[in-house]
């Protein structure tokens, strides 16, 4: 048996050879890794919805995917006409909030002021501020592009989810010929891929709508000004594991006590503790059969060095990613539910 032979054979190193070829692949190919990750989530997303309105309202299939783009399309006239100029005011509104309570604070918040200001100097506290704001200034110019990867996005998840049945039939050629044990490894990993990355961002999707659901109708009943940007806040800091809920208690926290004081903060902070432990101990157990806990360490470092690679995408997908990396090395496998409904282990890694 030749070299070529016994590498063929040798199905861990051939795997792992694969895997590494496709990284390489992503690696060069990484200026459209946002438009990757947003049509695999869109096509996910959408064909998972389509198969439940089959199911329960027996919608046939393609006319679910065609009603499910053509809500979306809606949604995003009436996000682009309506909602975008008035989250824009509102956020402008919010952050002159905050910018008013750093400038002129109460009596109370001169105390905390005071307090902190033993430890943190004004020339510390401006230089991170004015980082901040140039974070914030670069991410806001890039909307355009982000608009833009958004739409085509959403095109190509279209085409590939109401040709499903299509594409499955084209990519079976490729499982065959003299480089099929190539196409049979991508195979084995995009469906591990698919119940693993696939399971937690579409679970992640679904406790970040609950979320904020939950906090937006709990900050109306405190009478919070700015609900939309405070719910577009919530949502998107909802995609965040662990860290996004600390990210958005800090804006929360000072326009609840510019409104309503310490007693609003108090009340800010008791809604976050609840809505955690109902994702914690409710949502999560029950969206995943077998969900893949991390300790708090783990998720920041994963966090971290997500953000290093991939940007701002990496704080949502970062988790979803680390999940599919266990998976591959077999420390940590997710059950999947079956279409009989029994819960079955995913093949482990040969």
């Amino acid at each position: 048996m030749g070299v070529w032979q016994r590498f063929l054979a040798n199905v861990r190193l051939r795997r792992f050879a694969v895997l590494l070829s496709v990284i390489v692949v992503l690696y060069l190919l990484r200026g459209l890794l946002s438009m990757i990750l947003l049509t695999f989530i869109f096509t996910f997303l959408v064909f998972n919805f389509a198969m439940f309105l089959k199911k329960k309202l027996r919608l046939p299939f393609h006319l679910g995917v065609i009603l499910i783009y053509l809500a979306l399309i809606g949604l995003l006239y009436l996000a682009v006409t309506i909602y975008f100029p008035l989250i824009f005011k509102q956020t402008e509104a919010m952050i002159r909030y905050l910018v008013d309570f750093y400038q002129k604070p109460s009596m109370t918040a001169n105390k905390v002021f005071d307090f902190f200001s033993q430890y943190i100097s004004t020339s510390t506290l401006s230089t991170q501020l004015k980082n901040g704001v140039a974070i914030v200034f670069k991410y806001v110019t890039s909307i355009g592009t982000v608009g833009a990867t958004f739409i085509f996005s959403l095109i190509l998840s279209f085409f590939f989810t109401i040709e499903e049945r299509r594409m499955a039939n084209f990519s079976q050629n490729f499982l065959s010929g003299p480089f099929a044990w190539y196409f049979q490894d991508i195979y084995f990993f995009a469906k591990k891929f698919v119940n693993t990355f696939g399971i937690v961002i579409e679970t992640q999707f679904i406790i970040a709508i609950v979320n904020t659901i939950i906090t937006t109708i709990c900050l109306a009943f405190l009478k919070m000004p700015q609900l939309f940007s405070l719910s577009l806040l919530i949502f998107i800091m909802s995609l965040i594991p662990v860290a996004g809920v600390i990210i958005s208690a800090i804006p929360m926290s000072v326009i609840g006590y510019s409104v309503g004081g310490l007693r609003d903060v108090i009340y800010i902070i008791i809604m976050l503790l609840v809505v955690h432990a109902l994702e914690s101990y409710v949502l999560n157990p029950k969206l995943m059969s077998n969900k893949t806990e991390l300790p708090i360490f783990y998720t920041f470092v994963v966090l971290f060095v997500a953000e290093k690679l991939f940007g701002m995408w990496g704080l949502i997908v970062g988790i979803p990613i680390f999940t599919f990396l266990l998976d591959i090395l077999g420390v940590k496998a997710i059950k999947q539910t079956n279409k009989q409904g029994k819960i079955e282990k995913k093949e482990k890694s040969s």
